[in-house]
């Protein structure tokens, strides 16, 4: 199997070419996990491999407790199915909070500390439902407990670890912490042996195909714990051996027929973020901040923000004053996107300058010296010198869905 013809399963495995789930809930049901350290590209993210949903359906699976967001592997912050919560934290803490160690001593922070903010937070949150890190940060100093230089937040973290508190809805900007028994109370109840079952089943269903060591770096478990799952899951999942390498996959491993002509992902996406090495993947990345994206090819699965994978290696990036390639090029580090489409002129369907917008983040065709930027899912911004901006319909290059 070639390279490419894994990128595309990923792909659609992922959700983000082939069919789409009908709600949010579904999206990370599918795939376990997404990462979720930023709320607005998490909500794209999710979004995107939608057949139809809007900002305010994400944002309602959330605040319905539908979709939960807490540190549910890695140590980092992931949307994760509501009833699913529990036994992911509560399998992931202890290796992550013994890989922290180090930090909480340096932060001054013990056992008999964590419990007695553990109490505190917990006697306000049955009384309040929600509060801002501000407030709870408020209320440990007001119980002479120092919050400064991270401590604070170091402390929610370890709590949300314990599987006392997690994330909940916005208020206006600003995150909310409510107690996890209460905002999702029915949680699934698994052994260890289940829950690393379970575990793999999601990731190589929603990540396949991928490698074990891929599945240990994404879950973090050792390679016995996941070689053990893999084999619970006989029968769900299967595996194959492509170029010497064993990748499994859940479903019945069905090439896709291709990725769409151009997909526009959000920053810490699990298409290249799921793996621990990207990979035979189609993509482009930001060189640094400002710069043109570098050519695809295996990327690196840390820092990178935002990539927009592309359907063949004969697309190559470009730098902006480049003519004549079709190029996607991500020219700042944090979310700015710019799509050209330069063969000889632009290939546009109206020269209406409405705007053309799908979740926040707009896609146009224009010449080289255009810029189009955004910060999903806010407004954007386009200039153009000479002529109008013209708005390029979903089905000639960008095919995202989710509007």
């Amino acid at each position: 199997m070639p390279d490419a013809a894994i990128a595309f399963r990923r792909m659609r495995n992922l959700l983000i070419s082939g069919p789409k789930t009908e709600t949010p809930a579904d999206v990370v049901r599918r795939l376990g996990a997404l990462q979720a350290q930023d709320y607005a590209q998490a909500t794209w993210a999710i979004g995107l491999r939608t057949e139809s949903a809007t900002l305010a359906d994400v944002e309602r699976a959330i605040a319905d407790r539908r979709i939960v967001l807490t540190w549910a592997l890695r140590g980092t912050l992931h949307a994760v199915p509501a009833e699913d919560a529990r036994w992911m934290v509560r399998l992931s803490a202890p290796r992550v909070l013994a890989r922290d160690r180090r930090r909480q001593r340096q932060l001054e922070i013990d056992e008999r500390l964590i419990a007695q903010c553990g109490r505190l937070i917990e006697g306000a949150l049955k009384d309040r439902q929600r509060m801002t890190r501000a407030e709870l940060t408020e209320l440990l100093e007001q119980a002479g407990i120092s919050t400064r230089q991270q401590r604070g937040y170091h402390i929610l973290w370890m709590l949300a670890h314990a599987g006392l508190i997690c994330p909940g809805p916005l208020e206006g900007r600003q995150q909310t912490f409510v107690l996890l028994e209460d905002w999702a109370p029915n949680p699934r109840e698994l052994s260890g042996e289940e829950a690393m079952r379970e575990l793999a089943i999601r990731y190589f269903t929603g990540h396949g195909p991928a490698t074990l060591h891929d599945f240990c770096w994404w879950s973090e478990l050792t390679v016995t714990e996941a070689k053990k799952a893999a084999a619970d899951a006989d029968g769900v999942l299967f595996c194959e051996t492509i170029g010497g390498t064993a990748y499994w996959s859940g479903g019945d491993g069905a090439d896709s027929e291709g990725p769409p002509d151009v997909a526009l992902l959000a920053g810490y996406d699990e298409y290249l973020l799921g793996y621990k090495v990207a990979g035979p993947v189609s993509a482009v990345r930001p060189a640094s901040a400002g710069g043109p994206a570098s050519t695809d090819g295996p990327a690196p699965a840390a820092g990178v923000r935002p990539v927009s994978p592309l359907p063949d290696r004969s697309l190559k990036a470009a730098s902006p004053n480049r003519s004549g390639t079709r190029t996607l090029l991500s020219h700042h580090y944090k979310n700015d996107i710019m799509l050209e489409n330069m063969a000889g002129s632009a290939a546009c369907a109206s020269e209406s300058p409405a705007s053309c917008t799908t979740f926040g983040m707009p896609y146009t065709t224009h010449d080289s010296s255009a810029s189009v930027s955004t910060r999903p899912p806010c407004a954007f911004t386009r200039r153009h010198p000479s002529s109008p901006s013209w708005p390029m319909p979903v089905s000639t290059t960008a095919s995202i869905r989710f509007r």
